[in-house]
């Protein structure tokens, strides 16, 4: 059944910058459209899309991409410019082999060659892309770390301790503030940031971890052995919530999804606030990786559910831009646009065969009129 569109539920909260109107005017925001209009029928790979827009597969898990086998369980993703062409890079949520790949595309969207940037990782799930045009990984397991990955191939992954090491989701750079934001898996799941000796290089700095009271305190041990505190445990007065998945930064707030309550958030990085600016009593399910346009459009992937994307539009209206037939035992992952925004990538994790870290998974392409 096609799903209605509706208005975002907002509690009290002014975002800065233009993607949100400031919430005294929520009163008059009134129910609206998708700005794509409603989804078709299916097409021959299984997506529903509005009209004007297209599909393609880029890769199957098990399959040959670019010259190497795509990697099973593709989760969190982005897309890097490439001179004429772009890259795009996936992570592998398996044990053990984990890691990501990265695809490099043509000028005219063919693709050219594929290749792996990080191997023999645990569960590598989300993570988020660098202003200096790096890939971090995020180790998705008891413990996980954060690596940094060169999309490009040329220089090798490292280890990033200093960020903390904890059950990692997703991280989001703010260049406007010198940090990167952390989110946490767990059901008592604390937002984290780094904050890096120097801007740029994140071998060093300060994890902090958002507290009740809207401040941020110091994780005592950022890198705690198997049997001390967690980390989100070590700051008594930690805000805690409830399974932190994807996370997106961009003018002076970051957005971060929880699966756990079904919420949006989004933390005012001037007046350091957090705020739920979709509260899950609406279409959007299963809330999970998240990404964002430079005219302010958030697009947000489901967990299960029916298996589509979201559109969350400045004018806070939500509605599915894209609908996955025949795959209610997968998840969507790595939505991520190419650089001029007229292709929208992302992957079925498990596909159609519902299993967790099987062959079944499906990478692909939207081309179309997106809102730029």
């Amino acid at each position: 059944m096609q799903r209605r569109t509706f208005i975002v539920s907002l509690s009290a909260v002014a975002l800065s910058g233009t993607l949100w109107q400031d919430a005294a005017l929520a009163s008059s925001v009134v129910a609206g459209e998708s700005p794509y209009g409603p989804l078709g029928g299916p097409d021959a790979n299984g997506v529903a899309l509005p009209a004007g827009f297209s599909s393609r597969v880029v890769a199957r898990s098990g399959h040959s991409v670019g010259g190497i086998l795509w990697h099973p369980a593709p989760d969190g993703g982005a897309c890097f410019a490439d001179g004429t062409g772009w890259i795009y890079v996936s992570n592998s949520e398996v044990p053990l082999v984990g890691g990501a790949s990265a695809i490099r595309f043509r000028a005219d969207g063919s693709i050219e060659r594929a290749y792996r940037i990080l191997s023999g990782t645990n569960l590598n799930c989300a993570g988020g892309r660098t202003p200096w045009n790096t890939w971090l990984s995020c180790e998705e397991i008891f413990r996980g770390k954060v690596y940094e990955t060169d999309p490009y191939g040329a220089r090798e992954a490292q280890q990033r301790p200093a960020m903390g090491k904890f059950k990692h989701e997703a991280a989001a750079c703010d260049p406007d503030h010198g940090v990167v934001y952390l989110t946490e898996d767990e059901d008592d799941g604390c937002f984290y940031r780094f904050v890096p000796n120097v801007w740029g290089e994140l071998s060093s700095g300060r994890l902090e971890v958002f507290c009740a009271d809207n401040l941020w305190r110091p994780v005592p041990d950022p890198a705690p052995g198997v049997f001390q505190k967690q980390t989100r445990h070590q700051v008594s007065v930690a805000r805690h919530f409830d399974g932190g998945e994807g996370c997106h930064y961009a003018d002076g707030i970051c957005y971060f999804t929880a699966k756990g309550d079904r919420k949006v958030w989004a933390y005012d990085a001037v007046r350091q606030t957090v705020t739920a600016i979709y509260d899950g009593a609406g279409t959007l399910d299963g809330v999970d990786n998240i990404t964002g346009t430079q005219g302010g459009d958030l697009y947000v992937a489901e967990d299960g559910g029916n298996m589509e994307i979201n559109i969350i539009t400045p004018g806070r209206v939500v509605a599915p831009v894209l609908r996955l037939d025949g795959q209610g035992g997968s998840e969507i992952t790595g939505p991520a646009f190419s650089p001029d925004g007229t292709r929208l990538y992302f992957s079925s994790q498990r596909g159609t065969s519902g299993e967790r870290a099987g062959t079944g998974g499906i990478t692909y392409e939207i081309s179309g009129p997106f809102r730029r």
